[in-house]
């Protein structure tokens, strides 16, 4: 640490000490933890009063992930996603070996259009572990399938998850900008970095599936028949405010993408802009809150419900680390941290060592609440002292990275499937393999880092 500044240590410490609480202990909210941090370090080391500190608060974000949760909290509460999954299942019929195929497509589908991975985790496993046992496929690869197609859907700039991605793309583009890094439509970009996450998982985690057992169970399925109804019993048709919800999903998604169309945005006035966001580009937050207010309206959904199903919990860790970070920019650790990742790699390398660091925090720790914020601020600084290297592989790297692991039993992802796995498996068993395999994905994530996002420079 010779020639860094004391504030920068002290900022580093900081930033070190609580990403190591948040891998120690899961059950406290290290926002909170990571608000007191950057206060007192704040305060002592950079001159930054408490006031100035929480002003870096990010509202923006806030505001977007609060209204977008919202609205799919109402979809949840009022039976609408229930409804939605059972009938997508059914869609297998008899056929049993085209149920791995339908889960996985249900839920890239769902958490593409808004809910996130892990609402649609938390959704899904239940359902499909279930499916699994009756359908005499192992939990492991079950798991596998489900967190494999939300984490591959995750950076959808309309889920939670991507919206997080899309805003610090959105802060760093100014900077990048002045680097030579000419990023053009930022929309398109959030859909890139989605498309490079879908492409890495697939080959990750539902590579996995296939090989460790999934594409023999298939086969072994292909002449095999099970009644659907013993699968998913057939739900009551879809109420009025559940074909409402259904419609104001369908125009989040609308009103999201057709503004951004060459052929379609001219029917979308200036006035309509302002409404729906900042008069040049939507805000899916803001759409959010017309379309949840709407539902309100007509008693579609249950506000309270609504509110008790917002992951809040997340979002004070991503606002919390935020300040964090904010106070380790101005104090000088940010870049410290910049010099210390630039020292030990180059421009293509670069992306296997963030797949890689990141990996291994994110196995004991939130890779979108702590891992996130905390590295993607990093880009512009490892592009100008590496002299070089894309912004968007390495925020795919960083993104990819954090969410590889997330099948390890330390994780949510990988606990929810647990606990939800048929009495008839051996939990022992099923722990001690996600946990080899979670862990492998660090290796193998930083791997398909190094190769795609480096090497190929997707």
């Amino acid at each position: 640490m010779l020639g860094m500044s004391a504030a920068a240590i002290a900022s580093l410490v900081g930033v070190i000490v609580v990403v190591g609480i948040s891998m120690y202990n899961e059950d406290l909210n290290v926002g909170i933890v990571a608000i007191a941090v950057g206060v007192a370090i704040g305060a002592v080391f950079a001159d930054l009063p408490a006031v100035k500190v929480m002003q870096a608060w990010p509202l923006d974000l806030f505001m977007i992930l609060t209204g977008v949760c919202f609205l799919f909290g109402i979809a949840t509460t009022n039976g609408t996603m229930e409804k939605f999954t059972s009938n997508a299942i059914r869609l297998a019929g008899g056929n049993t070996a085209l149920i791995p195929l339908i889960i996985f497509l249900l839920i890239t589908l769902i958490t593409t259009i808004g809910p996130g991975n892990i609402a649609t985790v938390t959704l899904m496993a239940p359902v499909a572990m279930a499916i699994a046992s009756r359908i005499g496929m192992k939990a492991f690869l079950m798991t596998l399938l489900v967190v494999g197609a939300a984490n591959g859907a995750a950076f959808s700039p309309i889920a939670p998850t991507g919206i997080i991605s899309s805003f610090f793309l959105t802060k760093m583009a100014p900077q990048l900008d002045t680097m030579g890094q000419h990023l053009g439509d930022l929309n398109s970009l959030a859909w890139k970095i989605h498309f490079n996450s879908e492409v890495a998982q697939l080959v990750g985690n539902i590579g996995g599936f296939f090989l460790l057992g999934g594409w023999a169970w298939v086969r072994s399925q292909r002449d095999s028949t099970l009644s659907i109804d013993a699968i998913a019993p057939k739900p009551d048709p879809f109420t009025k405010h559940q074909w409402m919800t259904l419609a104001c999903i369908g125009g989040l998604v609308l009103l999201v993408i057709l503004p951004s169309l060459s052929f379609t945005k001219g029917l979308f006035s200036p006035t309509l802009m302002k409404v729906l966001g900042n008069g040049k580009s939507v805000n899916v937050g803001a759409i959010a809150f017309l379309l949840s207010t709407l539902l309100l309206i007509f008693n579609a959904g249950d506000s309270k419900a609504a509110i008790k199903s917002i992951p809040w919990s997340v979002i004070v860790m991503v606002g919390g680390m935020g300040i964090l970070i904010d106070v380790m920019d101005k104090a000088g650790g940010l870049n410290a941290l910049v010099g210390i990742i630039s020292a030990v790699s180059n421009p293509v390398t670069v992306n296997g060592i963030l797949g890689l660091v990141t990996g291994v925090i994110s196995a004991y720790s939130s890779s979108s609440g702590v891992v996130m914020p905390m590295f993607l601020p990093l880009v512009p600084g490892l592009i100008d002292q590496l002299g070089g290297g894309n912004a968007i592989s390495m925020i795919s790297s960083i993104n990819v990275g954090s969410h590889m692991v997330d099948t390890s039993p330390l994780s949510l992802f990988g606990a929810v499937c647990i606990a939800c796995a048929a009495e008839s498996e051996d939990k022992g068993k099923l722990f001690r393999q996600l946990l080899i395999w979670g862990f492998s994905m660090c290796v193998v994530g930083a791997i398909i880092c190094y190769v795609f996002f480096g090497l190929l420079g997707l």
